[in-house]
C-alpha cells in the first residue's frame, strides 16, 4: 500500500514541477512579447538637416541612427564644398538624443561657432559648420 502511495506522491509531484515550470515559461515568455512592443515603438525622432546657399536651399530629413556628412558621394548627407574632407562628421542618435563628431576632418567641424573635439549634444535650431558650409538642425520636425 504505501508503494502506491509513494507512487501517486511522485506523480503528483512531478505534475506540479512540470506545472511550475509552464508557468515560469509562459512568463518569460509574456515578458518577452513586451518588451519586444517596447522596442518596435522607440523610435528615433527625425533629424532635418537645411543647408543654404549659393540662391538655392536644401533640406533632407532622417530617421535612422547614423547620418555621415562629407564630400564622399557614399555620405548621407553628401556636401560639394572643397573646405569639406570626404568623410567630415557624423550624426549619431545615442541615449535618447542626437550627437556630433568629428571625423578628425581638415578643416575642423563647429557647432554653434564651438569647435567639436569630443562627442557634443545637438539640439533643434543648432548651427553645424562643416569646413565653410554651415548646416542648420531641426529635430522632430517634419519638414521645413
Amino acid at each position: 500500500m504505501s508503494g502506491i502511495i509513494l507512487l501517486i506522491l511522485r506523480f503528483v509531484f512531478t505534475a506540479c514541477l512540470y506545472l511550475f515550470l509552464g508557468w515560469a515559461i509562459y512568463t518569460l515568455w509574456q515578458e518577452l512579447k513586451r518588451q519586444s512592443k517596447t522596442l518596435d515603438s522607440y523610435q528615433i525622432p527625425p533629424i532635418n538637416l537645411h543647408l543654404e546657399g549659393d540662391g538655392h536651399s536644401r533640406t533632407q530629413t532622417f530617421s535612422i541612427p547614423e547620418i555621415s556628412l562629407g564630400r564622399n558621394l557614399s555620405c548621407d548627407f553628401c556636401l560639394e564644398d572643397h573646405t569639406v574632407s570626404t568623410e567630415h562628421a557624423r550624426l549619431i542618435y545615442q541615449q535618447g538624443q542626437w550627437w556630433v563628431e568629428d571625423l578628425r576632418s581638415t578643416n575642423g567641424t563647429f557647432l554653434n561657432q564651438l569647435p567639436v573635439h569630443e562627442a557634443m549634444v545637438v539640439t533643434s535650431g543648432d548651427e553645424l559648420q562643416c569646413g565653410q558650409v554651415i548646416i542648420e538642425i531641426l529635430i522632430g520636425e517634419i519638414s521645413l
